[in-house]
């Protein structure tokens, strides 16, 4: 972080690593911290929660925000996976016991987060997401939600819900029409393909690719280039708020499908994911290991 103003470090979470400039123009949120002792790199709840909880402490009122002053978030993750997506463990408990009111709580709270996000937590801030590693399912609707992605080459993205008889229901056909046509986004979701970062490159979907090790120095770049023109830059905000936008009613109403598609599911959906969550363990045990 040398070519920009010193990072911090700013409170301490048991699930990520938060870094920010003393003025308060960036911050940095590495996701799963805790992922050296074997954890799922997913959308566990304790994640989800403080991850809003430290975004809503750092958005700013209206009247608190000054002309101008354009700041930045970069999500980014600590482990070799950005994000594996939701909670298969738990959705596949949920699921068992027909609990939708539970079920239902998780979906929204995930909405709830990606709307701020691509809100720009307000308007006053440009968000980026960092792909280092695979971002599957919920976790590339993470960063389909930002404003910017910056993938490292030799990652997989893509959104296999269809594998268990799924689809994404957290935002990703609203935050892909913005980048991809309707039918690409359509069939995206319903092959279950994962794509590499080079590909969705040159579909539009990841904004900036760059070689392996050098995402955080492209995210460096990017918000210097940014702060140099901060009036355009928030009037863009802006704009795409008029222009483009995805509406909360509109990802609520998604996800309410999401639902009810996922406790019409049977045994064998249920057994899928369950082999997925056994698959994601191997990997998170190995990778601590080593």
């Amino acid at each position: 972080m040398s070519n920009i103003e010193k990072l911090q470090r700013s409170l301490r979470y048991p699930t990520m690593r938060v870094e920010a400039e003393p003025s308060g123009a960036a911050h940095w949120l590495y996701m799963h911290a805790d992922a050296g002792t074997g954890i799922r790199p997913c959308f566990r709840t304790e994640l989800m929660d403080e991850m809003w909880r430290y975004l809503n402490s750092i958005t700013l009122p209206k009247g608190q925000r000054r002309a101008g002053a354009l700041r930045h978030v970069v999500i980014a993750s600590d482990a070799p996976a950005f994000n594996l997506g939701g909670d298969l463990e738990l959705f596949a408990r949920l699921i068992r016991e027909n609990n939708r009111e539970q079920l239902l709580a998780y979906a929204r709270r995930c909405v709830d987060g990606v709307h701020h996000i691509h809100g720009g937590l307000g308007g006053d801030v440009r968000t980026i997401a960092l792909v280092q590693g695979d971002a599957l399912g919920g976790g590339m609707e993470l960063a389909l939600s930002c404003h910017t992605i910056v993938a490292e080459e030799g990652c997989g993205m893509g959104l296999p819900e269809v594998l268990f008889g799924l689809f994404p229901g957290m935002g990703a056909y609203s935050f892909l029409c913005k980048r991809v046509t309707p039918q690409q986004a359509e069939k995206m979701i319903l092959s279950g393909q994962i794509y590499s970062t080079e590909e969705l490159h040159q579909l539009g979907v990841v904004d900036i690719l760059v070689p392996k090790g050098e995402g955080e120095l492209a995210v460096q770049d990017l918000i210097r280039q940014q702060q140099r023109s901060p009036h355009s830059h928030l009037a863009l905000n802006q704009v795409r708020q008029i222009a483009q936008p995805v509406g909360y009613d509109e990802l609520m109403g998604i996800t309410e499908v999401w639902v009810d598609t996922a406790l019409a599911l049977g045994d064998r959906s249920l057994k899928t994911m369950d082999r997925i969550v056994r698959a994601q363990e191997r990997r998170s045990g190995a990778e601590a290991a080593a």
